[in-house]
């Protein structure tokens, strides 16, 4: 393993499309507070077989590091033979100073589609309550060889760490428009239509637009009962980063009635993946759903762009209609995609006693945080 230009990397992702964007160079320029390098691992004649983009948090008062790589690294985690990549890796990471490290592996760990999930909503039900359409055979075994390895899978039995555990993705690899709108539930294409019908514009905005999507986003937090924490300089910072790599990489959406923004949703793009990222809409004038349009839009265009999957980000992980947080997984459901579980991340000291030890201290010191 060596550290890679970033021509060299990227030349790596565009042969290995699947890649997180968390895993591309400019989601190091979105990450001030942390200083990054891009890794890959090499067979003797230079080939360049897997890598990925490392984030570095030192430990205040010492030299010391944590190392992530967030949703990545990207490598064959099918290969029987889990030491031929994890040792590299250790070795390179304990000589940059790191003393701990987190990885999210991409391989998935069960599916559930909507219809089996809806089935089974009821009070005090988990999605892990529901017997899985499929078990990721991959996933399962790499789980398995982590543990082994004394690898520790961050968070608690239903939710990761930093990155979602549960996911929702809507396939798009070999289905028309016409799948996609009959995949929608009833409730969907009539709130679509009846957007259509009031008149709901969508439309893609600009980095002028980011300060009405941030004002959005607070109101949105606030009725929805959550908080991201992220400042309109931190989108500000993304859009320019990502945009800078590729053109579009970054999108803004906006969903226009009467001349006032009522909606607005980011997404991004890379390789044969898109991901809608973070969503934010009005209080007033629900009725004319402009956030349905919005994602019908965004469906269509990822669809054109010849993705193979819709990524709608993370879901709660209850099936009680009663808990507050239940509502997102009912919209996203009305979509005939599924809930993902993700192999989630995992974490190790780099190596001997009083790395674990200060990795022990550094886990208690972002608990402060």
């Amino acid at each position: 393993m060596r550290s890679l230009s970033e021509a060299e990397y990227l030349t790596f992702l565009s042969r290995y499309r699947n890649a997180s964007f968390l895993q591309y160079p400019s989601w190091a320029g979105v990450k001030d507070l942390w200083r990054s390098e891009r890794v890959g691992w090499h067979y003797p004649d230079g080939e360049i077989v897997g890598g990925g983009l490392v984030l570095y948090r030192q430990f205040p008062g010492t030299r010391k590091y944590f190392a992530y790589l967030p949703e990545g690294p990207a490598a064959d985690w099918s290969d029987p033979y889990l030491d031929r990549w994890l040792n590299p890796l250790l070795r390179h990471l304990r000589a940059a100073g790191a003393f701990a490290v987190r990885m999210g592996p991409a391989p998935a760990y069960r599916r559930w589609d909507a219809a089996i999930l809806k089935a089974a909503t009821g009070p005090g039900r988990r999605i892990g309550d529901v017997l899985a359409a499929e078990v990721d055979p991959v996933g399962a075994a790499l789980a398995d060889r982590l543990r082994t390895r004394g690898w520790r899978r961050c968070g608690g039995e239903d939710d990761g760490d930093a990155q979602p555990r549960h996911v929702f993705r809507v396939p798009l690899a070999g289905r028309t428009l016409d799948d996609l709108w009959s995949g929608l539930n009833q409730e969907w294409r009539r709130n679509v239509r009846k957007a259509t019908k009031a008149g709901v514009e969508t439309l893609l905005g600009t980095a002028a637009d980011l300060p009405e999507f941030h004002r959005l986003l607070r109101i949105t937090e606030e009725r929805d009962g959550f908080r991201l924490g992220r400042s309109l300089a931190y989108y500000e910072r993304q859009y320019e980063a990502l945009n800078a790599e590729m053109p579009g990489r970054m999108r803004l959406y906006l969903a226009v009635h009467g001349g006032e923004v009522l909606a607005a949703h980011t997404m991004i793009t890379t390789g044969s993946r898109v991901w809608y990222q973070t969503g934010a809409s009005a209080d007033h004038r629900r009725e004319v759903r402009p956030s349905n349009a919005l994602q019908w839009r965004m469906m269509r265009d990822a669809h054109a762009l010849g993705a193979d999957e819709y990524d709608m980000r993370g879901v709660p992980s209850t099936l009680d209609p009663d808990e507050r947080s239940f509502g997102l997984l009912r919209w996203k459901l009305g979509t005939g995609g599924q809930v993902v579980e993700t192999l989630g991340e995992w974490e190790t000291p780099v190596d001997g006693y009083a790395n674990a030890a200060l990795y022990k201290a550094f886990q208690a010191y972002l608990a402060r945080r």
